[in-house]
């Protein structure tokens, strides 16, 4: 038998390419560069924690995350997202939903986000269902994950 949406999601992902086209038709853009880093894990309880970044991210000065500067803070904020809450699958429609029970982003928290997911193998592929804002532009959002421990 053949197992489910969500019995395949269960596990740990790492990011392969995260990817944004604007809406407007202009060039593909690159939020964490060409190299993202991230992961983001299921579990079997229903829960969900999704961490991305930029690779290469500069260390505060101060070696201190409560003594950073306003340009350090405003660098890493724009370099690195964290989220994570309940998730839900529909097997019929073969859709998933992520909730935010925290995020760094604080305006996402309590919102619940449809994604369009898809597996092939070890490879994942989530994206937004409905266009976002980011960067100051109306895009969808590709991310592509593989089965940490997978080659």
């Amino acid at each position: 038998m053949k197992a489910t949406l969500r019995e395949q999601l269960i596990g740990a992902w790492k990011l392969v390419s995260y990817v944004e086209e604007p809406v407007d038709g202009s060039g593909t853009l690159y939020p964490f560069g060409e190299t993202p880093q991230g992961i983001i894990m299921y579990t079997p309880d229903g829960y969900m924690s999704a961490q991305l970044c930029r690779q290469e991210r500069m260390p505060f000065a101060s070696g201190d995350w409560f003594k950073g500067s306003a340009q350090e803070y405003e660098a890493q904020g724009s370099s690195y997202i964290a989220y994570t809450g309940p998730f839900e699958v529909d097997e019929a429609t073969q859709s998933l939903t992520h909730s935010m029970f925290i995020s760094l982003f604080p305006n996402w928290i309590g919102q619940t986000q449809p994604r369009v997911v898809k597996i092939e193998g070890n490879v994942l592929s989530l994206s937004t269902a409905r266009p976002i804002n980011s960067g100051g532009k109306l895009v969808n959002s590709y991310l592509r994950w593989r089965r940490a421990g997978a080659n």
